[in-house]
C-alpha cells in the first residue's frame, strides 16, 4: 500500500530557515540540502517505518529519517505520512512539538 506525504506547515518553515541559514555561506549548498530534505521521505511512501523510532518519544508511529544532520520527524497515520518537523541532529526533540 502506498502512503501520501503530507508536510505540515511547520514543517515547512523548518525546511525554509533551513535553507535561509545555509545560503548565508553557499546558496549551492542551500539548494541542494533544501532539495535532499524534499526528496528523502519519498522512501516512506512504500515503507513507512524505514525511519527509526525517536528515542525521546519511544512511540512506534513517530520517527525520523536523518538528512545530512537533519531529523526530519514524521508521524504514520493510516495511508498517511505526516511530515511534522525538521530539526538539527544535534538537537533534542520536545515532545510539545507535535
Amino acid at each position: 500500500m502506498d502512503y501520501k506525504i503530507i508536510w505540515s506547515p511547520d514543517a515547512l518553515e523548518d525546511i525554509e530557515a533551513i535553507g535561509e541559514f545555509i545560503a548565508r555561506d553557499s546558496e549551492f549548498y542551500a539548494e541542494s540540502t533544501v532539495q535532499k530534505i524534499f526528496e528523502a521521505p519519498q522512501l516512506l511512501i512504500q515503507h513507512p517505518q524505514l525511519g527509526r523510532v525517536i528515542p525521546e518519544i519511544g512511540n512506534e508511529s513517530i520517527r525520523e529519517l536523518f538528512v545530512f544532520q537533519y531529523r526530519v520527524i514524521y508521524e504514520i497515520k493510516p495511508k498517511e505520512i505526516h511530515i511534522l518537523t525538521v530539526i538539527h541532529g544535534k538537537r533534542l526533540f520536545d515532545k510539545d512539538e507535535i
